[in-house]
C-alpha cells in the first residue's frame, strides 16, 4: 500500500484503540510483568474525569483555544450521596462513549500538531517533516505525558508511545500525523480519562496506606481548581515534597492563593446545589413570559457568583449565604426581580424590606425546583432539605395518586391543594418535613417571581423548620442560617467531594466531627477549613474497603486497595476496570 493511500482514520483507530488495551491489560506483556497503569496492589480508587474536568485539562496542557473548541465527550454520571463527583467513582464508559472520546482526542491532537500550534506545543523539529525522528517524538511525548498522565510516564509506556508515533509516520509519511496519533493514544487512556488514586504504605504509620505523591498532587488540584495539577505541583510531587507537613501547606497555600481557587470552588458548590438541572431547565413562555432561556442561565450564574464573592472574597460566615441581601444582578435577571438594570454584571443589593434575603430566595433555587407551570412546596422543601442538611427524603410510594392535587376545585392555594397528602397516611409522613418550609416560600411563583397572593387569596407562609417556627421568609432563612446540621452538611459534602467518594457511616464520623470543630473554631469561613481538611491525615490517607460497606453505593465499581490479607488479582482488577472502560476490542 503506497503512503498516499493509506486511510488515516483506520490507522488513527487502530493505533490508539489498541495502545488503550495495551495501556489497560497489559496484553503484550509478558504474564509475569506488573501493569504500569494500574497495579493492583497500588490501586486505591479510580474516579472518571467530570465534563468540566476533561476541558480543564485540556485547556490547561494545550491552551483555552483548543479546550473551549471541544463538545465535551464524558458521559453523564449518576447522584450519590448528594454529588456527582462522587458517582465518579462508579461511573463506566461505554462503547459509543469511547468512539465520542476518541473523536475529541482526535480533533485535539489534530490541532496540537497542526502549524498554527506545533511551534509552541511541539519543543523540537524533526529532521525531516517526511520521515520519524524517535529523539523528537520522544521530547514531545515525555513532556506533554507526564501532564496528561499526570505522573511520569514509564519507561515501557513511553517506548510504546514512541513505537507507535514511528509505525504511523513509517505509513503516512508525515512525521506530525504519527506524533498526533500517539497523542491521540495518550488522550483515550485510562491514565487520563480517570483519576487513579494509588496508595504506597504510609512510612510512620505500620498498616496504613497513604496516597503516593502523584495521587497526592492530583487530589488537591481537582479539588481546589477543578484541573489537573500543574507543573509546580508535579514538581513538588516528583521531589516528593507533598509527603512533608512543610512542603504540603506551601503547596496548599500556593493552590489557595491562586485565582484558580475560584472555578474549584463553583464546581463544587454547583455539584452540590444540583445546577446541572439547569441544562435542561424550562418554564413554560405562556405562563412565565419574561423568563427565557438567559434568565435561567444568568440565574445560576447569580448564585455562583454570590456564593464565591462571600466565601473567597470577603471569606465571610457562611452560614450568612442565607440572610444576606448581597448579591449580583445582570440585565436578564433585572426584568425578573423588578429591579433597574444595568450593563453587564454588578453588585446589588435588595434593600431590609424586601422579601429577597439569602439563598433561598434567588431565582436559581425557586424556579428549580418547581413545575414549568406552578409552583412546588413540596420540592422545594425536599431541596433544603438534602441540598443543605444533608437529609435524605424518601421517594413517594410507587402507587400514590396525585389526581386529588390537581381535582380540588376549591384549591385555590397550594396550602389547600397539599393538605390532600397530609391526609393520605402514605403520603403525611414525607411532605410532614417537606411542604411547611416549601409553603414559607409561595410567595414565589413557579418562575421565582414574587407575588402577594395566588389566585386572589393572600398567602399564609408562617411554617416551623425542626421546632423552630416563623411567620416570614425571613423567619425561615434566619432558622435555616442557624439550624446545628447546617454547617455538618456543609462539612460532609466537601469531604466526599475532595476525596472522590461518598462516605463511610462507620469510619468517617470522627474526621467530619474534627473537621466540623475546625469549621466552627474558623468561624465558619471557607478557606481557611479548606486548608485545615487539605492537611488533615485524612485528606491523604487511603480507608480500608471494609470502612464502605455501609455506604448507599456500596462499593459500585469503586475499586480500592489497603493492607487486607485478600487482595483483588491483578487480572480481576484489570477486566474489571475494563468493563468500566467499555467493549474497546470491538473497536479494534
Amino acid at each position: 500500500m503506497g503512503r498516499q493511500t493509506v486511510n488515516k482514520s483506520q490507522l488513527a483507530k487502530h493505533c490508539s484503540v489498541g495502545v488503550a488495551l495495551l495501556l489497560l491489560v497489559g496484553c503484550a506483556r509478558e504474564a509475569n510483568q506488573p501493569l504500569d497503569l494500574l497495579e493492583a496492589d497500588s490501586v486505591a480508587r479510580t474516579r472518571l474525569l467530570t465534563s468540566e474536568q476533561y476541558t480543564n485539562s485540556i485547556s490547561q496542557i494545550f491552551g483555552e483555544d483548543i479546550g473551549n473548541s471541544l463538545l465535551t465527550p464524558m458521559p453523564p454520571m449518576q447522584r450519590v450521596g448528594g454529588l456527582l463527583s462522587s458517582g465518579a467513582a462508579f461511573a463506566g464508559v461505554t462503547s459509543d462513549q469511547i468512539s465520542q472520546i476518541q473523536q475529541s482526542a482526535a480533533s485535539v491532537a489534530e490541532k496540537v500538531v497542526d502549524e498554527f500550534h506545533r511551534d509552541y506545543l511541539i519543543p523540537c523539529r524533526p529532521q525531516r517533516s517526511t520521515a520519524s525522528d524517535p529523539s523528537c517524538a520522544e521530547q514531545f511525548l515525555k513532556d506533554t505525558g507526564r501532564l496528561v498522565y499526570r505522573r511520569p510516564l514509564t519507561d515501557i509506556q513511553l517506548a510504546e508511545l514512541v513505537a507507535i508515533a514511528d509505525y504511523a509516520t513509517q505509513q503516512t509519511g508525515d512525521f506530525y500525523e504519527g506524533l498526533a496519533l500517539s497523542l491521540e493514544a495518550m488522550l483515550i487512556s485510562p491514565a487520563f480519562i480517570f483519576v487513579v488514586d494509588r496508595a504506597e504504605p504510609h512510612p510512620d504509620k505500620p498498616g496504613i496506606q497513604r496516597l503516593d505523591s502523584y495521587s497526592l498532587a492530583s487530589r488537591l488540584s481537582f479539588f481546589l481548581w477543578n484541573g489537573p495539577p500543574d507543573d509546580a505541583l508535579l514538581l513538588a510531587a516528583q521531589t516528593h515534597a507533598l509527603q512533608s507537613p512543610q512542603g504540603l501547606a506551601k503547596a496548599v497555600d500556593r493552590l489557595l492563593a491562586s485565582s484558580r481557587i475560584e472555578a474549584g470552588m463553583r464546581a463544587f458548590f454547583d455539584d452540590m446545589l444540583g445546577f446541572d438541572n439547569f441544562n435542561s431547565l424550562a418554564k413554560d413562555p405562556a405562563v412565565y413570559p419574561m423568563i427565557t432561556a438567559t434568565t435561567l442561565e444568568n440565574a445560576r450564574e447569580q448564585t455562583l457568583r454570590t456564593i464565591v464573592d462571600h466565601l473567597l472574597v470577603q471569606q465571610a460566615d457562611y452560614r450568612d449565604l442565607f440572610t444576606t441581601r448581597k448579591t449580583f444582578m445582570s440585565p436578564s435577571l433585572a426584568v425578573a426581580y423588578g429591579t433597574p438594570s444595568a450593563k453587564g454584571w454588578v453588585a446589588h443589593e435588595f434593600p431590609e424590606d424586601s422579601p429577597r434575603i439569602g439563598l433561598l430566595t434567588h431565582l436559581s433555587f425557586l424556579a428549580a425546583n418547581s413545575h414549568s407551570v406552578r409552583s412546588s412546596p413540596t420540592l422545594r422543601g425536599q431541596a433544603l432539605r438534602e441540598e443543605f442538611l444533608c437529609q435524605v427524603v424518601p421517594s413517594p410510594p410507587p402507587n400514590v395518586d396525585f389526581s386529588s392535587l390537581e381535582e380540588d376545585e376549591h384549591a385555590l392555594t397550594a396550602r389547600d391543594r397539599l393538605a390532600a397528602h397530609n391526609s393520605n397516611p402514605s403520603c403525611a409522613g414525607c411532605h410532614l418535613i417537606t411542604d411547611p418550609i416549601g409553603l414559607a416560600l409561595e410567595n414565589f411563583d413557579g418562575a421565582g417571581l414574587f407575588r402577594e397572593a395566588e389566585n386572589g387569596v393572600e398567602l399564609d407562609i408562617s411554617g416551623e423548620l425542626d421546632g423552630v417556627t416563623y411567620q416570614s421568609i425571613e423567619g425561615l432563612a434566619v432558622a435555616l442560617r442557624n439550624h446545628p446540621k447546617l454547617s455538618a452538611c456543609l462539612v460532609g459534602r466537601l469531604y466526599a467531594y475532595s476525596t472522590g467518594g461518598p462516605l463511610s457511616l462507620k469510619d468517617d464520623q470522627a474526621t467530619l466531627a474534627w473537621l466540623e470543630d475546625r469549621f466552627v473554631a474558623n468561624q465558619y469561613r471557607l478557606p481557611a477549613t479548606l486548608k485545615a481538611l487539605t492537611l488533615s491525615s485524612a485528606f491523604s490517607t487511603v480507608r480500608s474497603a471494609s470502612s464502605d460497606e455501609d455506604t448507599d453505593s456500596l462499593n459500585r465499581g469503586d475499586w480500592r486497595m489497603d493492607d487486607a490479607p485478600a487482595r483483588i488479582s491483578e487480572e480481576q482488577l484489570s477486566l474489571s476496570t475494563l468493563q468500566r472502560f467499555g467493549s474497546l476490542e470491538s473497536q479494534l
